[in-house]
This record gives C-alpha cells, sequence and structure tokens, in this order.
C-alpha cells in the first residue's frame, strides 16, 4: 500500500501534467495554487519523516510545527524585451534573491509560462501568461533570479522574428482599437457612423439635439444649391 508521501507525489504529477494541457487562464490559476499546496504538504511529510523520535535524553522530541505558506498573490507588474533569439520578461520581486533557488519555479509550454515564487515574505506569488504571441522553445527557455528580479528568458522559436506584442490577446485588443481607414470610402461615411452610434446610444435630448442639427444642416444645404 502507497504512503501518504508517494500518493502526494502522485498527485503532484497528475496536477503538472494537466498545467501542460489546459489553456484556461481560470483552470490554470486553479491547478497552480493546488500545484503549490501539494508541494507544500510534501515539503512538511518530508521534515517529519526526517525528524527524529526521541531527543538526546531519551524522551521523545518536541514536534515543530512546520512552516507554512500565506495565500498566493497575483503578479500584475512586469516588463519586457527582446533580442534577436529570446523574449526576456522581467518581474520585481522584492527579496526573491533570499528566497531558496527551489522555491522560484517557472513552467514553460510552447505558447504559455507561469512562474511561481514560494514563501516570499509569508506569501505565494504566481504569475500565468497564456497564449504567447508566437511558439517558444520548451528546452531552450529558463529563469535567472537577480537582485529583486526574476527574468524569464522565453527562446523564439523562429530566430530574427520580432514580437510586436507578448500575447495575441494583446494584439488583437489593439487592433480592435485602431481605426478602419479605406481609401475609396467617402470620408464623410464616417463621420456618419460616428453620428449615428451617438444617436442610437444618446437619451431623448441627445437625439433631439441631433435631429435638430440635422435638420438645419439640409436646409442650409438646400439653401445653397438654389443660389446657382
Amino acid at each position: 500500500m502507497a504512503s501518504a508521501l508517494e500518493e502526494l507525489q502522485k498527485d503532484l504529477e497528475e496536477v503538472k501534467e494537466l498545467m501542460g494541457k489546459t489553456t484556461r487562464k481560470r483552470v490554470r490559476d486553479s491547478l497552480t495554487a493546488e500545484k503549490a499546496k501539494i508541494e507544500t504538504e510534501i515539503k512538511n511529510k518530508t521534515q517529519q519523516s526526517q525528524k527524529k523520535p526521541e531527543g538526546d535524553n531519551g524522551k521523545p522530541a518536541a514536534l515543530v510545527a512546520p512552516m507554512t505558506t500565506g495565500y498566493t498573490v497575483k503578479i500584475c507588474n512586469y516588463g519586457w524585451d527582446q533580442s534577436d533569439k529570446f523574449v526576456k520578461i522581467y518581474v520585481t520581486l522584492t527579496g526573491v534573491h533570499q528566497v531558496p533557488p527551489e522555491n522560484v519555479q517557472v513552467h514553460f509550454t510552447e505558447r504559455s509560462f507561469d512562474l511561481l515564487v514560494k514563501n516570499l515574505n509569508g506569501k505565494n506569488h504566481s504569475m500565468i501568461v497564456n497564449n504567447l504571441l508566437k511558439p517558444i522553445s520548451v528546452e531552450g527557455s529558463s529563469k535567472k533570479v537577480k537582485t529583486d528580479t526574476v527574468l524569464i528568458m522565453c527562446r523564439k522559436k523562429a530566430e530574427n522574428t520580432r514580437w510586436e506584442y507578448l500575447t495575441q490577446v494583446e494584439k488583437d485588443c489593439k487592433e480592435k482599437e485602431k481605426p478602419s481607414y479605406d481609401a475609396e470610402t467617402d470620408p464623410s461615411e464616417g463621420l456618419m457612423n460616428v453620428l449615428k452610434k451617438i444617436y442610437e446610444d444618446g437619451d431623448d435630448d441627445m437625439k433631439r439635439t441631433i435631429n435638430k442639427a440635422w435638420v438645419e444642416s439640409r436646409e442650409k444645404q438646400a439653401k445653397g444649391d438654389t443660389e446657382f
């Protein structure tokens, strides 16, 4: 019969496998939290199994409560740039260089990565980035811990290509914000579309104002046509 520690190891492997397959941010956040929880349990059980059953005087040694970490906070602030070979993400975390190296973990897939920093100032810190703009090499990607900073190095699969954005979502959002220009379209058509939207979204006063302006504009135009 498998021990509790062996069962936890199996649970951890299965969670890691699921993290590599999922593309849904909410699911991945839940799996990341569960992964941190299981790893903490494994660490605690390992420490307990290594403790001596008795003290130097032959009496049972006092049990030491395992150190537990607090809740997991989401990392929202970061910077990034790129070279011909790498996309580099800079995550600032005060004191991160002072935690044990094994507490800083980065998991890569071809189109995502997640960072987990465990037990930093009593908290876990998590950052998950899905839907990267272009594929990366899992084997060629890595992380470096510097003073108050974690540097995540995503190796580009296609070298010498420029990334305009870090993720596909950012690209889609920016492109939606861009006004569309068509050389063959009447310039006044764009203005009419804007006025139409304002009219549809406006209240009664706004609609009356637009109707009045429209009637006056048509009257002036008709008057001008009769003068020639």
